[in-house]
């Protein structure tokens, strides 16, 4: 396949899985505010989001040590059951209850037993929309910005620092569960045949370039703090697949459903673009926007044969956008950073 149309489908998957992530957390703001999903009792205290960054911290040392004594079926299971409960929560949202658990649990078969990269790539969009929805109402914008600026800063350290993140990818990759999206360059790819022969047998068809490490995570541990780091300095192209952290989706994603919660109320000045079926409004759109160049940067940088540390240039394009957005719609400065 030649290899500007490679270029252009993976970066236009990885673009449409990021807009269907924002625009399904969106989407889930409002029945997600009715249904008392809040995770925090305050979403104005910023002390919150460096509780956050602690359970993090956790989850990457109990990460670690499941790997050294072997326990990745553990991590696995408990992802599996995650994602069938994060996608409840969606499908709730539009269905009876019991077809809502019947949904959820096809998710959690299908990861369980055809891990494929569309299935990993589906499911992905699913736990990001509720995840990202579920922070999106509970951090106010103030918590959330600081959440995005610290988790970009420990993105940096541990993929250009520590580089931790290494260790966590051996089993990661391998555990074949919706931490990771997936991104063929070729048709052929087959997430399933990665770890299924192609490494052992020295067949490059088999094997994936990463794209951008992340350092962040669902509210349940379903995406894991450390999914996504550097593992090769060739060629992207040179390799059939690229790997985005699922948190690189979530975690720019949070503003954008707190701006549209946040800047939508009843008291605010900010005039919503649309209400239904989803709720946009200007900060949101820009943040969205803002997003998706960071995410082009990225890959421009990625494709250029190195992975990089994606939260950076996604979370500040995130903040970046939201803040102009906020300041065309007339949100003073101080209240558009939630003080």
């Amino acid at each position: 396949m030649n290899d500007r149309y490679r270029i252009f489908g993976a970066v236009g998957l990885a673009v449409t899985i990021f807009v269907l992530v924002q625009l399904g957390a969106l989407s889930l703001v409002e029945p997600f505010k009715e249904g008392g999903r809040q995770v925090v009792e305050n979403p104005q205290d910023a002390t919150n989001s460096i509780v956050y960054i602690g359970a993090i911290l956790v989850a990457t040392a109990g990460m670690l040590a499941a790997f050294k004594f072997d326990l990745q079926w553990l991590i696995r299971g408990f992802i599996i059951l995650t994602s069938g409960m994060l996608s409840y929560y969606v499908f709730e949202t539009f269905m009876p209850t019991t077809v809502a658990v019947a949904a959820g649990g096809v998710v959690a078969l299908g990861l369980l037993v055809y891990p494929e990269w569309y299935v990993i790539d589906t499911a992905g969009v699913v736990m990001g929309s509720a995840a990202a929805g579920l922070f999106g109402i509970s951090f106010g914008l103030f918590p959330a910005i600081v959440l995005l600026t610290i988790l970009a800063v420990y993105d940096a350290i541990s993929v250009y620092g520590t580089e931790h993140m290494l260790t966590l990818a051996e089993g990661v990759m391998d555990m074949k569960v919706p931490v990771i999206l997936v991104i063929p360059t070729t048709l052929s790819f087959s997430f399933l045949e990665l770890s299924a022969g192609g490494d052992e047998e020295g067949d490059d068809s088999a094997d994936g370039e990463t794209v951008a490490a992340d350092g962040n995570g669902t509210p349940e541990g379903a995406d894991d703090p450390e999914s996504d780091p550097s593992l090769e300095s060739e060629g992207a192209l040179d390799r059939d697949a690229l790997f985005i952290g699922l948190g690189d989706a979530v975690m720019p994603t949070i503003i954008v459903a707190s701006a549209a919660y946040f800047h939508s109320g009843a008291t605010d000045t900010v005039t919503p673009l649309i209400t239904d079926p989803i709720l946009l409004n200007l900060p949101a759109l820009t943040a969205m926007v803002g997003t998706i160049v960071g995410l082009l940067i990225l890959l421009w940088m990625v494709l250029k044969g190195k992975a990089h540390a994606g939260l950076p240039l996604l979370n500040g394009g995130a903040i970046g956008g939201y803040l102009v957005g906020a300041l065309a719609a007339g949100v003073p400065l101080m209240a558009a950073l939630g003080l």
